[in-house]
């Protein structure tokens, strides 16, 4: 499970993230939608751990993400923006160093390491230094090690992002096969993608939710009858008013 209440973030004079509040349970698969800077990465990073809020609770299966972080990040798998890696190592080696940092050994370890390459679809790649792979290959790579260990929770940012049309069926697959037994939040640009793989979608702008829904009410809102058409409403030349419905829905303190 994942729960977010009233988490705020400043950098500097601006408020990144501004009271946003969601929970997300076992068998979802919830897409975080937003123009850039709409806040996505820091909320995941919060939620993750990564990023201690200045306010608010973010936790993962009952774990609080600053609190109880090791407890919060055993229950996850992050897939991060730019698919940090190694160079020098192989998406073997980085994938089986991730398991050992988590406690796996021997025959168990290398077993999970296989399987989690395999369902990645890294081919010959996973023997190859990840310095010298395209980027696809290195999204992957990245993927690979987050599932690894078999998370009740798996945190992806652009999960898809850098590959080719046949990876990215590839990869919605494996999240399809992956979503009933788990909790799972993707960031995406990609709108197909959340009518493909998402339960549900949450819409940000400006640091705040503005639609949280299923894929087909998000839809249904449209002037057009499109995922497309329904981002734009909440997210472009409206974007004010619908920060302003958000916060109408709340009470914040003066």
């Amino acid at each position: 499970m994942i729960d977010a209440h009233d988490l705020v973030k400043h950098f500097g004079p601006t408020r990144a993230v501004d009271g946003l509040s969601f929970s997300a349970v076992k068998g979802e698969v919830v897409a975080l939608l937003g123009p850039n800077g709409a806040g996505k990465s820091t909320t995941m990073r919060m939620l993750t751990g990564c990023l201690e809020p200045d306010s608010g609770i973010a936790s993962i299966c009952g774990y609080d993400a600053v609190r109880a972080r090791r407890a919060a990040q055993s229950a996850l798998g992050y897939l991060p923006e730019g698919a940090p890696a190694y160079p020098a190592m192989t998406p073997r080696a980085f994938t089986r160093f991730h398991l050992r940092v988590r406690g796996f050994k021997g025959q168990a370890l290398r077993d999970a390491a296989e399987l989690a390459l395999e369902r990645a679809r890294m081919g010959d790649a996973a023997g190859r230094p990840i310095g010298m792979l395209s980027k696809g290959f290195k999204r992957r790579a990245a993927l690979a090690a987050a599932i690894a260990h078999d998370p009740a929770v798996l945190i992806l940012d652009e999960p898809t992002d850098g590959l080719d049309p046949n990876q990215k069926d590839g990869v919605r697959a494996l999240i399809r096969m992956m979503a009933p037994d788990k909790t799972i939040l993707i960031s995406t640009h990609l709108l197909d993608e959340v009518e493909a793989i998402c339960t549900r979608a949450i819409v940000i702008t400006g640091g705040r939710i503005v639609s949280d829904t299923t894929p087909a009410g998000l839809i249904s809102t449209a002037p057009d009858q499109s995922l497309a058409g329904a981002f734009r409403m909440l997210t472009g030349h409206s974007a004010e008013q619908a920060v302003a419905r958000a916060a109408s829905r709340r009470k914040r303190p003066s």
